[in-house]
């Protein structure tokens, strides 16, 4: 009897504990049916949220940016060429900054144009902005690595929370070319080296006829002072009078009376000096103005005038320089030499709507913006230039449109064919040893494709040969080569194709 009550106690512990996990998993598999259910019910929701999400969706490039087709691209990489190949022509060497700065750093060196500065969350405890231009960065990075002496080119994006205008040439996204020369050097021949890359640029692209104006800081800060314009108003001035050929003189003037509290005879007194252009002529009329004459500024800026007006001329360029008093540039780092090149006669019948272009390069001398970002105050004096490759770019497009010139997008040289079907192995073998000798090489991704349609592919993109394979050719030895222009062909041995192929490419 003692040994079978254990017995029985253990049985109905074991009954207990069956009942408990089938209690468990019943209220388990409850749980699981329920949520099925429930995300059954939920999904056809979430599903239809995407559906709608993606019907509201706008494919769209933001306002002020925009993509670029093949056919665009080549032809921004032949500007970039042309550009590139005549700073190096002239010893500079490239360098490359970040896409944002510090905020403090940008606007301390960007007073007016703070409000056009795109702003960064706080990340990491730094408050950061995109870069407005390249010349900041490039002041930041002399300072920063103790530069005295450099000479050099950069081209990247710069962003601006501007309002676009793509009649203009404005965008909010955009790219800069810039070439700068920083260093102490005898007065105005880094100046004038940097007007003739200009000069050299805008001719090699062949956008149209343009004007290169120039002013100096000096004569304009020494026009506004003997007109009473306080010192504390210049920079605000020389903003309101940057905008002089966008806008008329009167609306200069009512801006200035209005918005910057000038006295209206202090406006009127500007207005005279301001509407002046011209050459050697004028520098010296500028130099007998008894009352110019009272600025010693003004008299420097116009002696250094006198020299670089000499450079320009030994270096061919000086029949494409106007000494321009309305020139202000907006930047308000410039401390000297200033200039802008303008496309001329731009409006043609032709076109349906011509492109308004302001300025296609400009630029000047910055010989405090270096000392501001030195805890020392160590002065680097720069000068440089900045072509305005998408004003560029928007003139040459239109200009190639009205022409109707074809632009081939494509630089291959060969395209490896086949006559027949089941070539595909030889078609690879042979396009690998192209490839391997440098040469741009292309074939068609299908195992059986139709002749015609590979030649017709090479007239319609410009590739200008063709090594065509077939069974007799394999059992000859050769391959034969074909000139898609004269559509002559002939065989060559197969040893001798790569050498053959290069000669032809080199005529």
């Amino acid at each position: 009897m003692h040994s079978i009550c254990p017995l029985l106690r253990r049985a109905s512990c074991k009954s207990q504990h069956l009942a408990v996990r089938l209690s468990v998993l019943r209220a388990f598999s409850v749980h699981l049916q329920n949520q099925v259910t429930e995300e059954a019910v939920n999904q056809p929701s979430s599903l239809g949220a995407n559906a709608r999400r993606k019907a509201n969706l706008i494919l769209k490039t933001p306002k002020g940016t925009r993509d670029f087709s093949p056919k665009q691209m080549a032809l921004r990489e032949k500007i970039f060429s042309s550009i590139i190949s005549c700073f190096k022509r002239h010893g500079a060497v490239t360098i490359d900054t970040p896409v944002f700065e510090l905020k403090d750093l940008l606007l301390d060196s960007h007073l007016e144009q703070s409000k056009l500065v795109y702003d960064l969350k706080d990340q990491g405890g730094e408050l950061l902005s995109l870069r407005y231009d390249l010349t900041v960065p490039f002041a930041r990075y002399l300072a920063m690595n103790k530069i005295m002496h450099f000479k050099r080119y950069h081209i990247a994006k710069v962003y601006r929370r501007d309002h676009p205008s793509v009649a203009r040439g404005r965008y909010r996204e955009f790219c800069q070319c810039d070439f700068d020369i920083a260093g102490q050097y005898d007065p105005m021949i880094p100046d004038a080296e940097c007007l003739k890359v200009m000069h050299e640029i805008l001719s090699a692209l062949q956008c149209g006829e343009f004007l290169i104006r120039i002013n100096d800081r000096r004569i304009l800060k020494g026009i506004f002072t003997v007109c009473g314009v306080p010192d504390a108003k210049f920079e605000m001035a020389c903003s309101t009078l940057d905008k002089l050929g966008k806008v008329s003189w009167e609306e200069v003037k009512t801006e200035m009376v209005q918005e910057k509290g000038l006295l209206p005879e202090v406006a009127e007194s500007i207005g005279k000096y301001v509407q002046f252009s011209g050459g050697w002529g004028l520098i010296d009329q500028l130099c007998q103005d008894p009352k110019l004459s009272e600025s010693q500024l003004a008299m420097e800026g116009l002696e250094d005038m006198k020299l670089l007006f000499e450079y320009l001329t030994l270096f061919g360029i000086i029949n494409q320089i106007s000494l321009d008093l309305s020139l202000a540039r907006g930047m308000d780092y410039y401390s000297g030499v200033i200039y802008e090149a303008v496309l001329l006669h731009q409006s043609s019948s032709h076109c349906k709507e011509p492109i308004r272009v302001d300025s296609v390069a400009g630029g000047g001398r910055y010989d405090g913006l270096v000392a501001s970002f030195n805890p020392k105050g160590q002065k680097v004096p720069c000068v440089g230039v900045s072509i305005g490759v998408e004003r560029i770019f928007s003139v040459m497009e239109q200009n190639i449109e009205m022409s109707k010139e074809k632009i081939h997008t494509k630089e291959t040289q060969v395209l490896v064919a086949a006559a027949q079907k089941n070539f595909l192995a030889g078609r690879m073998k042979l396009i690998s040893e192209l490839w391997d000798a440098g040469i741009k090489a292309e074939m068609f991704y299908k195992k059986n494709p139709k002749l015609l349609n590979q030649l017709q592919y090479c007239e319609e993109t410009g590739i200008p040969l063709v090594a065509i394979l077939g069974q007799q050719e394999m059992d000859d030895g050769v391959v034969k080569l074909r000139d898609v222009a004269t559509r002559k062909e002939i065989n060559v041995p197969k040893e001798n194709l790569i050498e053959e192929i290069k000669r032809r490419l080199e005529k």
